[in-house]
């Protein structure tokens, strides 16, 4: 008798390429699972790279935002000091004038 278990229709080859077929089927889908596996873990690897982008920049963007407020304010201030020293500047010159007005008149 031969090695092969012989099935109910006395046909062991039959049976064996059906198994074989069946294990390359099996094989194929496991493959395929594996590389969808491993996408998943690639898309949520970049997710989390994603998220940790968006964060850093929303920090960066609060950052920006408080130096922002910090130069208006500056920027306030020094337009506030300038007007003074041109409204100081005008009088002073108005002054020089009519002390030189004065001093021309005989």
């Amino acid at each position: 008798m031969d090695d092969h278990t012989v099935n109910g229709s006395g046909q062991p080859d039959q049976a064996f390429a059906e198994i074989d077929a069946a294990t390359r089927r099996l094989m194929a889908a496991l493959d395929a699972l594996e590389r969808a596996v491993e996408r998943r873990r690639d898309a949520d690897r970049d997710e989390d790279e994603l998220a940790a982008r968006i964060q850093a920049l929303g920090a960066d963007r609060a950052r920006l935002a408080d130096e922002l407020d910090g130069s208006l304010v500056r920027s306030k201030r020094l337009e506030r000091s300038n007007r003074e020293i041109a409204e100081r500047l005008d009088a002073a010159i108005g002054t020089i004038r009519e002390v030189l007005e004065a001093g021309e008149m005989p």
